[in-house]
Formats: C-alpha cells, sequence, structure tokens
C-alpha cells in the first residue's frame, strides 16, 4: 500500500517539516560529518572501492545517519529498505529477511536500515548474523548509544562501526542559511539571538531546523527576536543526557579526569551537569570516594574522609542542599595533592599474586597452634617487633622463593612525603639488623 500511495505522488503535497524537506539529495550535501562524507572521507572511499560492506552509525540524534543511509543505498544501486527497532518484532525481522532473499534471486540487492538497532535483545541482534553472512542484506544499524555497550560482539565482528558527530556551530549555520533559502525568508533574530539559537539545537540539526520553523510561525511581520524574545518563544531543549548510557559515562568520565588534573572549576561545571541532567546524586558520591583512593590516595588520606563524609551528608540531607556536601567534596579532592602509588602498588601486588601462585610464607611467621606444626618450625625464631628496638624487628616476610619485592612507591607530595621518609629508616635499619644477624 506505501508503495501505491509513494508512486501516485499525492505526498508531495502534504504537508513536511522543514527538516525532511531539506534532507540532502547527495552525499556533499550532509552538513558537519566530512571525517566521512567528504572527499577523502571513509564512507567515500567505501564507495570508491565498489563494497560497502555492513555498517553501524554511531551518533547524536540529527547528525544525518538515516540521511546518508539512504543516500548509499542510492550511490551503490541498492534497494532501501528501513525498520525500526521500536516497531519492529521477530515476525517483522522475518518478512523483512524474506523479501531481501526475494530481490537477491532477482538480482537486486538490499541495504537495510535498522534505526535504534541497540533496542533489539540479543537474540534478535543475532537473527541479523545469517543475512549479513551470505549477503541477502547490508546492514546499516544506527544508534545513539555506545556500540561496544549495547550490541552483541558477534554482530560489531560483522560489521564496522562509523561514528557520527555532533553538528557544531558552522555545520548549524549552514543548516539555518539553507533553510533561509528554500523559505526565501531570513529567520527574524537579532545577531545574539542566532547565536543563541544554535547552541539551543545542542549539535542536533534536525532540532535546529525544528526550532527555526518555531521562529518563524511565531514572529509577526517585520518582527526581529532578540535572545530574551527568543527564549521567550522556543523553551530550552533538555541536555542529551541518558544516564545510562553514553552521556552517563562521557561526563562521569570528565568529572573524573577534571579532578585528577587538580582542575575544581572544570571539575564543578561537569558536576553541574550531571545534577542538572539528573544524574542520582548518589552515584556521583560513590564515584568521589573511588577518586579519593585512586587518584590521591595517602598523598591526602583525608580526602577519602571528606568524600565519605559527603556521601553520609546527603543520605542526611537529601535534595538540594546535599548537592552543596558532594560540590564540596569535588573541590576538597580536586584541590588535594595526588598520588596513585598505593593505586598502582596494588596493582603490582595483584599482578604479583597471579603470576606465582601459592606460594608458602616464611614458617617463621606462621601461627602454630599444634604441636605437630611447632615440629615442623611453625613461628620459629619469630621476632615480636613491640619487644625489638624502634618497634621494628627487620625480619623477612617474604615467601623464600619470591623473595623481597618493592612494590609500593610513594611520591614526593603532600602527606606521602612523610610515609615515603619513615620506608627510608626502616629500610636503613633493615639493613643494619641483617648485618649484624
Amino acid at each position: 500500500m506505501s508503495d501505491l500511495f509513494d508512486q501516485s505522488g499525492l505526498q508531495n503535497n502534504a504537508p513536511r517539516p522543514l527538516a525532511d524537506r531539506l534532507r540532502p539529495r547527495t552525499l556533499a550535501d550532509v552538513a558537519g560529518q566530512d571525517h566521512l562524507v567528504g572527499a577523502d572521507g571513509a564512507l567515500a572511499r567505501l564507495i570508491r572501492s565498489g563494497s560497502l560492506g555492513s555498517l553501524i552509525f554511531w551518533g547524536p540524534p540529527g547528525t544525518g545517519k538515516t540521511t546518508v543511509a539512504r543516500l548509499l543505498a542510492h550511490e551503490t544501486d541498492l534497494h532501501f529498505a528501513q525498520i525500526s527497532a521500536i516497531f519492529s518484532g521477530v515476525a517483522e525481522l522475518k518478512k523483512t529477511f524474506e523479501q531481501a532473499r526475494t530481490r537477491r534471486m532477482a538480482g537486486q540487492g538490499t541495504l537495510l536500515f535498522v534505526d535504534e538497532i541497540h533496542r533489539f535483545n540479543r537474540a534478535q541482534q543475532d537473527s541479523f548474523l545469517p543475512v549479513m553472512e551470505d549477503g541477502t542484506v547490508t546492514l546499516i544499524g544506527a544508534t545513539t548509544e555506545n556500540p561496544s555497550f549495547e550490541l552483541n560482539a558477534a554482530l560489531l565482528s560483522r560489521a564496522r562501526v562509523m561514528t557520527f558527530k555532533a553538528l557544531d556551530g558552522a555545520a548549524i549555520e549552514r543548516l539555518l542559511t539553507r533553510a533561509e533559502d528554500a523559505e526565501g525568508k531570513k529567520l527574524p533574530l537579532d545577531e545574539d539571538a542566532r547565536a543563541a539559537l544554535i547552541v539551543m539545537a545542542d549539535g542536533d540539526g534536525r532540532a535546529a531546523l525544528t526550532l527555526a520553523e518555531e521562529i518563524w510561525r511565531a514572529a509577526r511581520p517585520d518582527e526581529i527576536f532578540d535572545r530574551a524574545g527568543l527564549s521567550a518563544i522556543v523553551q530550552r531543549r533538555a541536555p542529551i543526557y541518558d544516564k545510562g548510557q553514553e552521556g552517563h559515562y562521557n561526563l562521569i568520565s570528565a568529572l573524573h579526569k577534571s579532578v585528577r588534573g587538580s582542575d575544581p572549576d572544570a571539575a564543578l561545571y561537569y558536576l553541574a551537569r550531571m545534577f542538572d541532567g539528573g544524574e542520582n546524586p548518589l552515584f556521583i558520591a560513590r564515584r568521589v570516594v573511588r577518586m579519593a583512593v585512586e587518584d590521591i590516595g595517602l598523598a591526602d588520606p583525608q580526602a577519602l574522609v571528606v568524600a565519605n563524609a559527603a556521601k553520609d551528608a546527603y543520605d542526611f540531607l537529601g535534595s538540594p542542599e546535599g548537592e552543596l556536601a558532594i560540590a564540596q567534596a569535588v573541590i576538597y579532592c580536586a584541590s588535594a595533592p595526588k598520588s596513585n602509588a598505593a593505586y598502582v602498588a596494588y596493582k603490582r601486588a595483584a599482578q604479583l599474586a597471579r603470576e606465582h601462585g601459592s606460594l608458602t610464607p616464611p614458617k617463621t611467621i606462621l601461627n602454630a597452634p599444634t604441636k605437630l606444626m611447632r615440629a615442623e618450625g611453625y613461628g620459629e625464631d619469630y621476632a615480636y617487633d613491640h619487644d625489638a628496638p624502634d618497634a621494628f624487628s627487620g625480619q623477612d616476610y617474604w615467601p623464600e622463593k619470591l623473595g623481597r619485592r618493592k612494590i609500593y612507591e610513594p611520591v614526593e607530595r603532600g602527606f606521602e612525603r612523610e610515609i615515603a621518609k619513615r620506608l627510608e629508616y626502616w629500610e636503613k635499619l633493615r639493613r643494619e639488623r641483617r648485618g649484624q644477624s
């Protein structure tokens, strides 16, 4: 039925959104993705090679994933078929595959575009594998989520991931200019409001054109909106932030690295972004605790105390007052001296334990609760450190087959500078007392 409707041309007279009317007709018209569709772009190279292969398009909304898939079908003379994981089930998939097989027998290949492919479950994703392998379909899956997290490894191994970028200001401006040419009139915005509109689009080309339509509808003849007028007619778009997906991981990574890099201003900015996006404050508080132990460690042992106190304060106060406690902990951790010496030492110790197996500690430091164990030398000649000068015996605690190793190396920053002095002093005593024995 839809094919007959398309052929009739009746849809040409139906109202169409501006974003649909301005959909690019060639790859060169696609804005903001020159790394893919430019002369030396990855997709342009594939087209020139004559072998497209299955692809995964990964990127934010409104960056041209669907449009590029349609254009690729045209460039490669493949039949374009489109389904959405939101509306399609097993029956729809089987029907789509059968239609593709029929076309293949008639000598026509199929480019199958699957929107929101990450919404298919694992079993449904696996159903694509046979038709990809035998060439029944060339799959292009589109996803706004990180394919590494959301797609089967088997599916990813058979497809190449193409990353679509959020549109920058220049690309959004290009779209707005194209819209003005199509409409035959300028957007009724002053320079400052136009810049604000580009920011509101948040890298989404479709959103930019939708906002432009809203402005044209709202404007009276000869009316020009300033920034305040724009804000009055166009509500600010919600932040692009999915607490369970890519935006979540990007911002917590940015927060963590800003703290690690001792930049409290950047750290506060990303913290505010996460709060604004609706992130669970206790998730952030747990991450700040991790920062305290991973990146500050013993350079400032108080950082762990502050981070835990912030978590407890949020539990006690709730929102919004509790967020201030987390912000305070973020500032403290970002401003604290940094050391990952304890983190590195633990990883070294773990690797040493894995590599050398179940080595027995020296019998000297083993308890001997039975006569047999005492007869075997367990606990023999153990030196009780509190009875030794400086409460330090200097005895060897390492397995004989492994020998003494250096694992923890404190840095010359913060409190670890004092720890380094202690360890150096004890090593000096150790050498002296071994020389006496």
